[in-house]
């Protein structure tokens, strides 16, 4: 890990903490390492590069810099935070998008797609990334991470990529949006606390695609699992898929808009 030189410290929401650094292999791997020593809750890493970036189910991902590069450790504080690293994934993504629509020329066309992807006018332009570490009594940590295009679209074969269009002339700070993305996180996780779910599927809803369009969903290998119209949520945060007559509720697996694709 290669120290980042010093800087004005940021102003966080209550309780948490942000370390900066250079060059470091991965954000989260870094958290998560910190969680198995014992770090407390609000603990985040912000890397201006990554040497070993890692996406959702292992894959690998570009990181050139002027993007960004985040990863923060929570504990459960309460029951409501101790559920499912699903629900965890979508509250995350939510805070995500609204801390990049802060920013963006077009808000209204930046999206999400179930389980943990943000996409800008249907091209993917972030996605998040959870961890979890279980204790006998449940959750005991987790490190949600995400990766974002603040100033250039990696290529990624077969997949369309999108940078953020920033209102200024240059692309807003990896500092800046990670400011507001932990302000976020804050506030729906304090949420989660006094009203459960219901609020965070609502608005996740809200910024997602409609209801009724075709989707695609491919298990780990990239092989074809389902196809049907989005349906929305289950209440703990599962994809429902409609198929025919019927609703199916997915729990893992990666969706493609479109049918066939």
């Amino acid at each position: 890990m290669t120290a980042s030189p010093s800087a004005v410290p940021l102003q966080l929401a209550r309780g948490y903490r942000l370390e900066e650094v250079q060059l470091i292999p991965s954000t989260s791997d870094a958290c998560v390492a910190r969680a198995h020593a014992g770090a407390e809750d609000g603990l985040a890493i912000l890397a201006l590069a990554q040497s070993a970036a890692r996406g959702s189910r292992g894959r690998s991902w570009s990181a050139p810099l002027g993007n960004l590069y985040l990863s923060v450790l929570l504990r459960p504080r309460n029951a409501a935070e101790a559920g499912g690293a699903g629900q965890w994934a979508l509250l995350a993504g939510l805070a995500f998008v609204e801390a990049l629509a802060a920013f963006d020329t077009e808000p209204d066309l930046l999206t999400v797609k179930w389980p943990n992807d943000v996409l800008r006018d249907g091209a993917k332009l972030g996605g998040v990334l959870v961890d979890a570490g279980m204790s006998p009594d449940g959750l005991d940590w987790l490190v949600i991470g995400v990766g974002g295009n603040l100033a250039v679209a990696p290529v990624v074969a077969g997949r369309r990529t999108a940078a953020l269009r920033s209102r200024t002339d240059a692309p807003p700070t990896p500092r800046d949006v990670a400011a507001i993305f932990i302000a976020r996180i804050d506030h729906w996780r304090g949420l989660l606390a006094q009203t459960g779910f219901g609020p965070i599927r609502a608005a996740w809803l809200e910024r997602a695609h409609p209801i009724g369009t075709p989707i695609t969903v491919r298990d780990a290998r990239g092989d074809s699992m389902a196809e049907g119209l989005f349906a929305g949520l289950s209440e703990t945060g599962e994809l429902l898929l409609s198929m025919g007559a019927t609703i199916r509720a997915i729990s893992t697996g990666d969706v493609l808009l479109g049918q066939g694709g």
